[in-house]
């Protein structure tokens, strides 16, 4: 990947998004940006925006498109983004905030935007299967197998369903990515950076496709 080279990673929660953002990163050393991680960590540092966030997540609703691109915008405007690039995970998600974001980055553009196209149904299972330790963040799938009480095999913590993973939030979620989120495909397809995955193949292969397309965007 070109020094600075910057992606977005699109794709309906729970399609693996963050795991293979996470392989990504780390292949590339690039930072991963994750507008869901900071959302999780301001609530759980209890800041005020964090309060806020919490009871909006918890009803499976969007933060509002002020408060995130504030907060996307400075994380962009840190050391590590500015020099090295970065994969934006979870962000945009709505069309106007991919109009802020192009604002945002006139002077240093998005090279490719991947959708990583997984089926609801398939989505929805995944996300009902998830589990999180408490304290590190590790993420598990849970097989109905694991022994009680779950304890992380990083850290020791506890391993427990997310807070916001209950499936009536789960499918108001997903019912607002069809409403909001989806029409950024058009929106980004439009202007010739969209590169569509399959990611119903096997992580490995997906990782696979991710990178050959981050390879052609040089």
């Amino acid at each position: 990947m070109i020094p600075g080279a910057r992606l977005i990673i699109l794709g309906r929660q729970g399609a693996g998004k963050g795991t293979q953002c996470v392989r990504l990163s780390r292949h590339y050393v690039v930072p991963h940006i994750s507008t869901g991680d900071m959302l999780r960590a301001a609530v759980r540092e209890g800041t005020e925006f964090g309060v806020a966030a919490k009871e909006v997540m918890e009803q499976g609703r969007l933060v509002s498109d002020d408060l995130m691109v504030g907060l996307v915008d400075e994380r962009l405007g840190r050391l590590d983004a500015a020099s090295r690039g970065y994969i934006l995970d979870g962000f945009p998600r709505t069309v106007s905030q991919a109009k802020a974001l192009d604002d945002i980055t006139a002077d240093r553009p998005i090279h490719v935007v991947i959708d990583l196209d997984v089926p609801r149904d398939v989505v929805l299972a995944r996300i009902l299967a998830r589990r999180v330790c408490r304290d590190c963040g590790t993420n598990y799938t849970a097989t109905g197998a694991e022994r009680q009480p779950w304890i992380c095999d990083v850290c020791g913590g506890d391993v427990m369903p997310r807070d916001d993973d209950t499936p009536d939030a789960v499918n108001r979620r997903l019912d607002l990515y069809e409403e909001q989120t989806a029409p950024l495909i058009e929106f980004y397809g439009n202007t010739d950076r969209l590169v569509v995955v399959d990611g119903t193949l096997r992580p490995d292969s997906v990782f696979t496709a991710l990178t050959e397309v981050i390879e052609r965007s040089r």
